[in-house]
């Protein structure tokens, strides 16, 4: 399974920006797809999940500013981010869960967002 990032790039703070992730089959077959982020010199961290059923879930530092979704046709998961903020200067990675794991199996290579103030 390849997971294809894309979208990042520099943005203004108050700006917007969209990433995409594509994925090379269903993913209908995965029970959760994510979006991570880390930035320099910090921990990898969860900033929001969309479930198969389409749930979704954001860390409290995105709220109302994200939105994560889904085109099941299109096998693609999509991260809009509204109204950045230098803080959310990361590379961003996409990923999914098969049912059954505890953990995210498939990881895409990520994509860099820069966020100017």
């Amino acid at each position: 399974v390849q997971l294809q990032a894309s979208g990042g790039g520099l943005v203004q703070a108050g700006g917007s920006l969209r990433l995409s992730c594509a994925a090379s089959r269903n993913i209908l077959t995965f029970s959760a797809m994510g979006w991570y982020r880390q930035a320099p010199g910090k921990q990898r961290e969860s900033v929001a999940v969309i479930t198969a059923s389409g749930i979704t879930n954001y860390a409290d530092s995105v709220k109302g500013r994200f939105t994560v979704s889904r085109d099941n046709a299109k096998n693609t998961v999509s991260l809009q981010m509204n109204s950045p903020k230098p803080e959310d200067t990361a590379i961003y990675y996409c990923a999914a869960r098969t049912p059954g794991a505890v953990s995210y199996n498939y990881w895409g290579q990520g994509t860099l967002v820069t966020v100017s103030s």
